[in-house]
């Protein structure tokens, strides 16, 4: 390419961006002339990018924290525990089957017989309302206690942030110690008093106080703060109830064992609830990442529903942005038709339309998206996640702002493009 064809490309790009310029100008002076009416109609802009974005947005925080939540519990875990009742439909009707409960000695017979690299806990629910004491201070009856071994806390993602575990010699003869959540230690302390080393009291029971665990939270509804472990024996001895079942948690190395581990799992404890071939399960086997999986499920449908609504909202600005371009045409017809007689060109006058539709919508959006920003964020704080920038909603945002404004003012554009110059300096 020579320096001619060069110089001339050069030239006419300049040329383009002088009248872009101009058209831009044109277009803020006619928005500032119609303060009002382009007012609402970024407000209505306003309202349809913020939905678009922040609900989004918003939704994807709560993925994020709930995959956050369900992986801290142990991402390469799974748990074995009772099947719930089922009902079978045979040739004499409906009758309902009750499986029995997993009980303490195949429990910890899977644990001894389960040799993979894994890490294998036992554990049961000895209340889940229990009420906890310390001289004047009492909890409400809100608190979950579990009965649990020395593996209860790493295979179910709990850390500690004072104190110990529970030691072999605890586990093995059921001491009266007891570990606790940080909802307890604050309600019990207030946060004035060392809980470590304090005995408290558990429906009557004195128990001495030898680790606190950090917080995990209760966002989206889980109570992981609201709860109390003792040792499996002693939840055994003093929270006895008929029919008592035990639950195995397993934490493999990785993920890579995670399958592998599942498998074999269900094999061993086929053989140790003596299950035949053929015969469906009387327990179950669930994943760490399956009810995340469901409530990520979900959420997936309700930003199915954000968007909707969003484009729903967009389409009513469209329409109303495209009805204030086409009075602005015919309030302008008299403009039109002077620009025209000083050598404006059809396409220059549909440019100076269209940049204007765009830059209504640019305006609202740009509002919209920081909004939407904004209102991701705050539940994303309350969600106890890091702050983060949804870029791909920003990018789809402007992107969608840029649509409606070249949808909206196509129409009036080209009905200003078409307008007899003479009838239009005509027009009063």
């Amino acid at each position: 390419m020579g320096y001619k064809n060069i110089f001339e490309l050069f030239l006419y790009f300049y040329i383009m961006a002088l009248l872009l310029k101009e058209n831009i100008t044109i277009a803020i002076d006619s928005i500032k002339g119609n303060k009002l009416r382009a007012f609402l109609t970024m407000l209505i802009i306003f309202f349809g990018i913020t939905a678009l974005v922040g609900i989004s947005s918003a939704i994807d925080a709560m993925k994020s924290s709930i995959n956050s939540n369900f992986t801290s519990m142990g991402a390469n875990s799974f748990t074995i525990r009772n099947r719930e009742s089922s009902v079978k439909i045979g040739r004499h009707g409906k009758r309902s089957k009750k499986h029995p409960s997993i009980t303490y000695k195949e429990a910890v017979r899977f644990k001894n017989e389960f040799l993979l690299p894994v890490t294998t806990a036992v554990s049961t629910m000895a209340s889940f309302n229990a009420r906890l004491k310390f001289e004047n201070e009492t909890t409400n009856p809100n608190i979950t206690l579990f009965g649990g071994d020395e593996n209860y806390l790493k295979t179910s993602g709990y850390e500690l942030e004072k104190g110990r575990n529970f030691s072999q010699q605890e586990i093995r003869y059921g001491a009266h110690v007891v570990v606790i959540g940080k909802d307890v230690e604050f309600a019990l302390f207030k946060g004035k008093i060392k809980a470590l080393n304090k005995t408290i009291t558990i429906n009557g029971g004195k128990y001495k106080v030898i680790g606190v665990m950090a917080s995990k939270g209760n966002s989206m509804g889980f109570g992981g703060d609201k709860i109390t472990i003792v040792p499996l024996l002693t939840a055994r001895q003093y929270f006895s109830k008929p029919d008592m079942s035990f639950t195995i948690n397993v934490l493999a190395e990785n993920s890579q064992w995670l399958d592998f581990s599942l498998g074999e799992a269900s094999g061993l404890f086929k053989k140790i609830r003596h299950v035949s071939i053929g015969e469906d399960d009387n327990f179950e086997i669930t994943r760490s990442d399956s009810l995340a999986n469901m409530l990520i499920g979900l959420t997936s449908k309700a930003s199915m529903g954000a968007i909707i609504i969003g484009i729903i909202t967009l389409i009513g600005a469209s329409i109303g942005l495209m009805n204030i371009m086409l009075v602005s045409v015919t309030e302008r017809t008299r403009e039109i038709g002077i620009r025209k007689a000083l050598g404006a060109t059809s396409q220059t006058i549909k440019n100076q339309f269209l940049i204007e539709s765009v830059l209504i919508c640019v305006l609202g959006g740009f509002f919209g998206i920081l909004m939407g920003i904004v209102t991701a964020n705050l539940i994303s704080f309350n969600l106890s996640s890091e702050f983060f920038m949804p870029w791909f909603w920003i990018i789809t945002g402007f992107i969608v702002c840029l649509v409606v404004g070249l949808m909206s003012g196509y129409l009036p554009a080209k009905r200003a493009a078409l307008l007899d110059p003479i009838e239009s300096l005509r027009f009063e």
